[in-house]
């Protein structure tokens, strides 16, 4: 089982390409990284983790942005939004930062995306959150489009537009992999409907991890494809659960934090990847 990173870069932590680099250097096989666009000031939206938003949702540096440092300073590390919220962003401005991504890390984009869970947020972006699935949907759809097509067009309910001339293409053929976020009955649809790799989040004991284990034998199809996200480090219990059952890859919930302690944590982290060699 192949072991990354999840985390969110934040203005007051550790920069991209010094984390890029510690990471590739201590054999971690990925780094993803969230996303919001800002947070805010109603709390409308409960936190899906419970309790109080943790700070770094707050102080979230892009995504694109930190992975294009990393990727200037990284060889082999692979490079992933977990989870890109399209359903924000411009899908031809985000089919452009995807693609242009891809070729200065020579392929090795990894693009995770959800329908996120802020409503807040969604609405002042313009975004419905009743519609945000099928408006989810056509995006992927149009992206494909834009990344394969020398002259892309889409015209969908949400997503319209006439014929288009953009490059880069993705260096990866036909696309980066798409990876679905979401643990309900809808995501997993949307990773079948999309030939998708599953990507939820870690369950917090063994018996969430097999019940996830038989969601993916039973919805995801013959391919099993499936990345297990923000894994506690402290359980190990539940990451066998993961790697005795297949799962070829998984990242590890990182803390946002200033340099000096956030490689004392991969220090420790590093650890684990002994453990599933």
């Amino acid at each position: 089982m192949r072991i990354g990173i999840h985390n969110f870069i934040t203005d007051d932590g550790i920069r991209p390409a010094a984390f890029g680099k510690a990471l590739e250097e201590r054999g971690f096989d990925s780094l993803f990284l969230g996303e919001h666009s800002h947070i805010p000031a109603s709390r409308e939206s409960p936190f899906p983790a419970g309790g109080e938003l943790p700070r770094e949702y707050f102080r979230a540096v892009d995504p694109f942005v930190a992975l294009g440092a990393v990727a200037a300073v990284t060889s082999n590390l692979r490079l992933g939004t977990g989870i890109a919220l399209l359903i924000q962003r411009d899908v031809i401005y985000t089919a452009n930062e995807v693609a242009s991504l891809d070729l200065v890390s020579n392929g090795r984009v990894d693009f995770g995306v959800g329908v996120g869970w802020n409503r807040e947020e969604m609405r002042n972006h313009g975004t419905d959150p009743k519609t945000r699935g099928a408006l989810l949907d056509e995006k992927l759809e149009a992206l494909k489009e834009i990344w394969t097509a020398d002259e892309a067009e889409y015209h969908g309910t949400y997503v319209d537009f006439d014929p288009i001339f953009t490059w880069p293409k993705p260096v990866q053929h036909p696309y980066p992999p798409i990876y679905v976020g979401g643990g309900g009955p809808a995501a997993l649809a949307r990773v079948a409907r999309h030939s998708a790799t599953w990507l939820p989040n870690a369950a917090w004991d063994v018996d969430g991890a097999r019940a996830q284990i038989a969601q993916r034998d039973e919805h995801v199809g013959e391919a099993r494809r499936m990345l297990v996200t923000t894994a506690d480090p402290n359980n190990l219990e539940v990451l066998d659960v993961y790697a005795e059952a297949g799962v070829e890859r998984l990242t590890l919930m990182g803390t946002p934090a200033p340099e000096a302690d956030t490689l004392r944590e991969l220090d420790q982290l590093a650890k684990i990847l002994e453990r599933y060699r």
